[in-house]
C-alpha cells in the first residue's frame, strides 16, 4: 500500500439462487482467496447472499432471516482478514425491503448502502420488492450494535487516508445524476459498485464504456462486480461481468460468463493529484457520513499493475498509427494556422539527416500540402560542419529531394573557424564553446535565410530535449515555430516510420529507413574513422527512460522514489537497478536546472498530456532547487 497503491478485487462466485448456507461459503472461500493474493477492498455483486434472481422470494420472512444470518457469517469468518469487504443482500428496515450493500472489516458491519434508484423497466421489476433508499438516513439495530445505514456513507481507512470508498449499487450508475458524484465529491477516491447487470448483445460493451468514463468524470478508482453463475435464468443471463477502473483506464476485466476474482492496483496517489491540479473538480462536504476503520498492516503493495516502458507510445499497431496520424494532423495544422495568420507562404528548415529535423521536415511538407503552397517554397539547409558524417548530409540530401522541397548547402567550417578566431577558442580543445558555437552558427545562418527568403524558421527541437535542457540556448534552442515541443523522443520514431510507411514513396520510405537506423547525435564533435562519434544517449542516458521520468513526473505527479520503483517493474531484465537510479538522478538535476530554457520557448503546439510550454502546461521558476527531489532518491537502498 506503500506509494498510495491499493489492491482491490471484483469477484463474482457462484451461487444459488435462495441457498444462503451455500452463497454464504463461497463469498468466505473467495474472500479468503483474494486477501491471500494480497487484495485489501473486496467487492461482491448485488444481492449475493441470496441471489439476484429470487423473484417473490424477496417477500418471505424465512429468506430474510436467513440472509440477516448469512451475513452474520460473513463477517464472523473474515474477521481476521484485513481487508474492507463489500457483499449484497435484501435487509428490512421500518418495515420495508431495500437492497444493499453491506461493508464489513474486522468481522463488523461498518455499515449498510441502500440502492438509490430502483429500475422497473424492461425486464427488470425490482420495485416490486424493494425500496429506494433515496433519503433514507439512520442507524440500524444489527446484531446487538448500531449501524448505519443510508446511502451518504463514506468509509474512511484512517491509517491510509488517501482511500475514501464510497459505494452504489448497479442501477445507480446508469442514470444521469449518480450517487457516484456526489459521493466523488464528497472526497471518495475508490467507488464500489455491486450490481446485476444481466447480458444481452453488446451490452458489455455499453458496460465497459460505462464504468470507464463513470471513473474518468470522477477522477475516481471504480470497483464493478456484477453477478453471474448461478443466478436463474427463467429470462435473463449473467455473465458475472466485472470491471476495475481508474481514472477512463480499464486496469482489470474479466471474461463473460466466468467466476471467480479480478485484481488490480488502484493508485490512490494519481486520483488525488489529478483532483488536485484539475480546479474544475470542485469538491464538496454536504451531507456524508464518515465511517472510519483501519487495516492492521500498510505493508507494500506487491504490484501486479503493468506499467508501460513507453507510456507515450500506445502498445498495439492500430492504436498507434491512429496515433501517429492524428500527431502529424495536430502538428501540420498548428504550422498551418501559423503560416496563415502572418501571410507567410516560405519556411526554412535545417536538415541534418537525424530524427528531429526528419520529423519537422515531414510536418513541414504536410503543412505546406494543406495550404496549397509548393513544397519548393520548403528551403532546406543543411550545413555541415566539424562533426558531421557522409551518412546524415547524404541523407538530408536524399531527404529533401524526394520530399520536393528546395536544398541548399552552406559549409560551416570557415565561418566558425573565423569565430572562434575572434573569440579565442582553440581549435583543439572540444569543449562546450566548440560544441555550442556551431550550434549558434547553425540557427544564425537559418534565421538570415529565413528573412532573405520572407519566412520563417521552423524548430526541430522535441518534448524530451526540453525536459533535459538539450539544446544549446539561442541555438537549436530558438525558432519561429517549433512543430516538435510536444512530441517526445521515444514518439518521434514512430511518427517518422508511420510515415514511411504510408507515404507511398520508395525512395522517400528508403531513406527515412536509414534515419530511423542512425543514431542520435547533434554532430558538434569530429568523427571517429567517418563514423558518428558524439552519441547523446551515451552522454545524457537513453531516451525510454528519461520519457518514462518525464511522463510519471508531469502527468501523474510521482515522486522520484516512486518513478524509480515502477521503472524498476516497467525495464526489468533491461537496466538494472544502478542504472535507473544513476540516471533518474541525472534527469531530475537537469530537469530543474535548465528550465530557464523552457521559459522563452517558441510557440509551439501541444500534442499530448505532458508538455513544458512556459504559457501553458509547466509555470516552473527558473531558479527552483532540485534538492528534494533528490533526496527522496537518497533513501533508496
Amino acid at each position: 500500500m506503500q506509494d498510495g497503491f491499493l489492491k482491490v478485487a471484483a469477484i463474482t462466485p457462484e451461487i444459488r439462487v435462495a441457498d444462503v448456507d451455500h452463497n454464504v461459503k463461497a463469498v468466505i472461500d473467495e474472500a479468503k482467496e483474494a486477501v491471500a493474493k494480497g487484495a485489501k477492498l473486496l467487492v461482491f455483486p448485488e444481492l449475493c447472499i441470496t441471489g439476484y434472481t429470487c423473484n417473490d422470494l424477496f417477500l418471505q420472512d424465512l429468506l430474510l432471516k436467513k440472509a440477516k444470518e448469512g451475513l452474520r457469517k460473513v463477517a464472523e469468518e473474515t474477521a481476521s482478514l484485513d481487508a474492507l469487504i463489500f457483499v449484497g443482500l435484501p435487509c428490512e428496515a421500518d418495515g420495508k425491503l431495500y437492497n444493499v450493500a453491506a461493508a464489513i472489516k474486522n468481522g463488523q458491519v461498518l455499515g449498510m448502502v441502500p440502492k438509490h434508484f430502483i429500475p422497473s423497466y424492461g425486464e427488470f421489476y425490482e420495485m416490486r420488492h424493494f425500496t429506494s433508499g433515496k433519503g433514507f438516513e439512520r442507524e440500524v439495530d444489527l446484531f446487538g450494535t448500531k449501524v448505519p445505514f443510508g446511502e451518504n456513507i463514506l468509509f474512511k481507512c484512517e491509517n491510509f487516508p488517501k482511500l475514501l470508498v464510497g459505494c452504489e449499487l448497479c442501477e445507480d450508475i446508469w442514470v444521469p445524476d449518480t450517487p457516484s458524484t456526489r459521493l466523488a465529491l464528497n472526497g471518495a477516491t475508490v467507488i464500489v459498485n455491486l450490481s446485476a447487470s444481466n447480458e444481452l448483445v453488446s451490452k458489455d460493451v455499453y458496460r465497459r464504456n460505462l464504468v470507464s468514463m463513470t471513473s474518468a468524470r470522477l477522477v475516481a478508482g471504480y470497483v464493478y462486480a456484477s453477478a453471474g453463475e448461478g443466478e436463474s435464468t427463467q429470462d435473463t443471463v449473467y455473465a458475472g461481468h466485472d470491471l476495475i477502473c481508474e481514472n477512463g483506464e480499464i486496469l482489470a476485466e474479466s471474461r463473460l460468463f466466468s467466476t471467480g476474482a479480478i485484481l488490480a492496483d488502484i493508485d490512490t496517489e494519481r486520483l488525488v493529484h489529478d483532483r488536485r491540479r484539475m480546479n474544475t473538480f470542485e469538491g464538496t462536504a454536504d451531507s456524508c457520513r464518515i465511517v472510519g476503520f483501519s487495516f492492521d498492516n500498510i505493508e507494500q503493495t506487491k504490484l501486479s499493475r503493468v506499467f508501460p516502458d513507453k507510456p507515450f507510445v500506445p502498445g498495439d499497431e492500430i492504436t498507434r498509427n491512429a496515433r501517429c496520424e492524428q500527431i502529424l494532423s495536430i502538428q501540420a495544422r498548428g504550422l498551418e494556422k501559423r503560416l496563415k495568420a502572418i501571410g507567410c507562404k516560405n519556411a526554412t528548415i535545417g536538415i541534418s539527416g537525424g530524427l528531429d529535423s526528419t520529423l519537422a521536415l515531414l510536418v513541414t511538407a504536410k503543412a505546406f500540402d494543406i495550404l496549397g503552397i509548393p513544397r519548393s517554397n520548403i528551403l532546406a539547409v543543411t550545413m555541415p560542419c566539424f562533426g558531421t558524417t557522409d551518412r546524415t548530409h547524404d541523407n538530408a540530401v536524399r531527404l529533401t529531394k524526394s520530399i520536393g522541397a528546395t536544398l541548399k548547402e552552406v559549409d560551416l567550417k570557415k565561418a566558425v573557424k573565423l569565430h572562434f578566431s575572434d573569440i579565442g577558442q582553440d581549435m583543439q580543445v572540444h569543449d562546450i564553446t566548440y560544441e555550442n558555437g556551431q550550434a549558434r552558427e547553425r540557427t544564425q545562418v537559418l534565421m538570415d535565410l529565413a528573412n532573405k527568403n520572407g519566412g520563417i524558421v521552423i524548430g526541430t527541437g522535441d518534448l524530451s530535449e526540453l525536459a533535459l535542457g538539450w539544446a544549446t540556448y539561442n541555438g537549436d534552442h530558438m525558432s519561429m515555430y517549433a512543430v516538435n515541443v510536444g512530441v517526445p523522443k521515444t514518439l518521434v520514431r514512430h511518427l517518422v516510420r508511420f510515415y514511411a510507411d504510408t507515404c507511398g514513396d520508395k525512395e522517400t520510405e528508403k531513406v527515412l529507413l536509414d534515419v530511423l537506423d542512425t543514431p542520435v547525435s547533434p554532430e558538434l564533435l569530429p568523427p571517429t574513422e567517418g563514423n558518428i562519434s558524439q552519441k547523446t544517449e551515451d552522454l545524457v542516458g537513453p531516451y525510454e527512460l528519461h520519457d518514462f521520468f518525464l511522463y510519471h513526473m508531469l502527468r501523474n505527479g510521482y515522486a522520484p522514489d516512486k518513478i524509480y520503483r515502477i521503472a524498476l517493474s516497467a525495464f526489468s531484465g533491461k537496466y538494472d537497478k544502478e542504472t535507473v537510479l544513476k540516471w533518474l538522478k541525472v534527469f531530475c538535476k537537469r530537469f530543474f536546472a535548465q528550465q530557464f530554457k523552457r521559459s522563452c520557448l517558441p510557440d509551439g503546439p501541444k500534442v499530448g498530456s505532458v508538455a513544458v510550454s512556459p504559457r501553458g502546461d509547466l509555470r516552473m521558476p527558473s531558479d527552483a532547487v532540485a534538492s528534494l527531489w533528490l533526496e527522496s532518491l537518497e533513501r533508496i537502498k
